[in-house]
C-alpha cells in the first residue's frame, strides 16, 4: 500500500493541533473564572470563594501546563511537515507568533508562580493582580493565535512577490476580516467550557451528597456564567455565520449540505445528510423545510447558494465541514436549553435539588471541550483545499518528507499524547474525588484574610457532608 505523505501531514497536523486546543480552551476559561472568584472572595471575605479558587487553581495548572508543552510542538510541525507554508507566509505569520510569545507567553508566565505559589506568600491584592495578569495573558495568547489563524482563512495587507508574501499593511494583517469575528466566539466558547466544567463537578458533589456547600456555590455560579455567555454566542455565532457566508461562501455551504442553489423553494435546514462528494450529490437528507432559509438569510423565502458554485478541485470535503458543524451547534442547542431550565429552577427554588438537571449538568461537564472542537474542525476542514485561502494549497505547501517518517512520527505522537491525556484525567479525577479542601469556620466567621491564608487550611482534612442533595 503506498501511502500519500500530503494526507500523513495533516492527519498528523490534525490530532496534534486537535489535542493541543483542548487544553487552552480550558485554561482559558478556568482562568477568567478564577479571577472573577478570587474578585469575589477579596470582596466578601466568604472563605467559600476561596475553596472554590484554590481547588480550581490546581486543574487550571495542569491543563496550562500540557496545553504549553503541545503548543510548542505546532511550531516546530509547522517548520518539519509544512515548510513551503513558513517560506510563503513566514514575513506575515512569525511576527503573530512571535508577539504572541513575547506579550502572551511571559505574561503568563512571570505571573503564574506567584499565582500558584504565593497564595499565603503575598498580599491578598498582589496575588489576585497575577490572577488577573494570567487570564489576561491567556486572553492575549488567543487573540495573536486567532489573528494568525484568521489571516489563513482571510489573508488580507499583503501583496506576493516571488512567491513569499510581503507584508504592505501591518494593521490589515492582525485586524483581518474575520478576527473581529472570531476573537469574540472562541473566547466565549472557552468561558462556557470553563462555566460548564465547573457546574459539571458542582453537580456530581451534591448527587454524592458531598462539599454540598461547595457544589451549590459551584453550581449556582456556572450555571449563572452559562446562561448569560450563551446568550451572547447565540448573538456572536450568528454574525460569525453571516460573515463566513460573505467571505468563505463554500464553507458554509459544505456546513449546510447544500449542493444546489436553494432557489425554487425555501431552503431546509438538513439535519443528518449522507454526502456523495464524487457525484456531488447527497444520497441521503433528513430536514426540516423553510428552516434553512429563516437561519441563513432571516427570511422566510431566502434563496441560498449550492457548492456546485465552487470548482470541484476547490471544494472542502462536505462531510466533515456538516457534521463538524452539527456537532457544535447541537451541543450548543442542549447547552441553551441547560440554561433556560437553570433559569426556571433558579426562580422554583429548585437549582440544587432538581437530580435530572443535576445530572444532566454532570453528564455536560467536558460538553464545551467537544463543542469547541466540533467548531475547530468547521473551520479549519473548511477552508481546505487552501492553507492560506485563495493564495496556498495545502498540498502546496507540505514539506518533502517521506510517508514513513510521517507515519511513524504520527505513531510517537499518538502514543506520548495518550500518555499526557491519561496522566491528566488520573490526576483530574483524583482531585475532583479528594474534593475542595475545607475552610476554618473562624475565617468564615472573621472573614479574615489572614486566617484563610494559614499553612494550616493547606494541610485541613476533607470535609464531607452526609447530607443529601435532596
Amino acid at each position: 500500500m503506498t501511502l500519500d505523505p500530503t494526507i500523513l501531514a495533516r492527519i498528523q497536523f490534525g490530532f496534534t493541533v486537535s489535542f493541543h486546543i483542548i487544553f487552552p480552551t480550558i485554561s482559558i476559561g478556568l482562568a477568567m473564572f478564577l479571577a472573577i472568584i478570587e474578585g469575589l472572595w477579596l470582596r466578601t471575605k466568604d472563605p467559600l470563594y476561596l475553596q472554590i479558587y484554590r481547588f480550581w487553581l490546581g486543574i487550571f495548572a495542569m491543563a496550562f501546563g500540557v496545553g504549553v508543552v503541545t503548543g510548542i510542538v505546532l511550531s516546530f510541525e509547522f517548520g518539519l511537515g509544512f515548510a513551503h507554508f513558513g517560506q510563503m507566509a513566514g514575513p506575515a505569520i512569525g511576527p503573530m507568533i512571535a508577539l504572541e510569545v513575547l506579550t502572551s507567553f511571559f505574561l503568563e508566565a512571570g505571573f503564574l508562580g506567584i499565582m500558584l505559589f504565593g497564595l499565603h506568600r503575598v498580599g491578598p491584592k498582589l496575588h489576585f493582580l497575577a490572577t488577573c495578569m494570567v487570564a489576561l495573558g491567556t486572553l492575549m495568547s488567543a487573540s495573536w493565535i486567532l489573528s494568525a489563524n484568521s489571516w489563513m482563512q482571510t489573508p488580507d495587507g499583503i501583496t506576493i512577490e516571488n512567491g513569499h508574501v510581503i507584508v504592505t499593511d501591518w494593521l490589515k494583517v492582525v485586524v483581518n476580516p474575520t478576527w473581529l469575528y472570531r476573537l469574540p466566539h472562541m473566547l466565549a466558547a472557552a468561558y462556557i467550557t470553563g462555566s460548564f466544567l465547573v457546574a459539571g463537578v458542582g453537580a456530581w458533589y451534591l448527587l454524592r451528597g458531598e462539599h454540598v456547600a461547595f457544589g451549590r456555590r459551584t453550581v449556582s455560579l456556572g450555571t449563572a456564567f452559562a446562561t448569560i455567555l450563551i446568550a451572547v454566542q447565540v448573538f456572536l455565532g450568528d454574525i460569525l455565520y453571516g460573515k463566513m457566508l460573505e467571505v468563505q461562501p463554500s464553507k458554509m455551504q459544505a456546513a449546510e449540505g447544500f449542493w444546489e442553489e436553494q432557489s425554487q423553494s425555501p431552503a431546509p435546514y438538513y439535519w443528518f445528510i449522507v454526502p456523495d462528494q464524487q457525484n456531488q450529490r447527497n444520497v441521503f437528507t433528513l430536514g426540516t423545510p423553510y428552516l434553512g432559509s429563516i437561519w441563513l438569510t432571516h427570511s422566510l423565502y431566502g434563496r441560498v447558494a449550492g457548492l456546485k458554485n465552487t470548482p470541484v478541485d476547490r471544494q472542502p470535503q462536505m462531510g466533515w465541514v456538516f457534521y463538524g458543524f452539527r456537532v457544535m451547534y447541537g451541543i450548543a442547542i442542549i447547552m441553551f436549553s441547560l440554561a433556560v431550565a437553570s433559569l426556571w429552577l433558579r426562580w422554583r427554588g429548585r437549582l440544587f435539588t432538581a437530580r435530572w438537571f443535576l445530572r444532566a449538568l454532570v453528564i455536560m461537564t467536558p460538553s464545551g471541550v467537544v463543542a469547541t472542537l466540533g467548531g475547530w474542525y468547521l473551520a479549519e476542514t473548511g477552508r481546505q483545499p487552501w492553507v492560506i485561502y485563495g493564495l496556498l494549497r495545502t498540498v502546496d505547501a507540505v514539506s518533502p518528507v517521506p510517508a514513513n517518517v510521517l507515519l511513524s512520527t504520527l505513531i510517537a505522537f499518538i502514543c506520548v499524547y495518550a500518555l499526557f491525556m491519561t496522566a491528566f484525567l488520573i490526576f483530574t479525577f483524583r482531585m475532583i474525588r479528594r474534593g475542595p479542601q475545607a475552610a476554618p469556620a473562624q475565617a468564615e466567621a472573621s472573614g479574615s484574610l489572614k486566617h484563610a491564608l494559614k499553612p494550616a487550611v493547606m494541610n485541613s482534612p476533607v470535609t464531607r457532608s452526609s447530607s443529601p442533595a435532596e
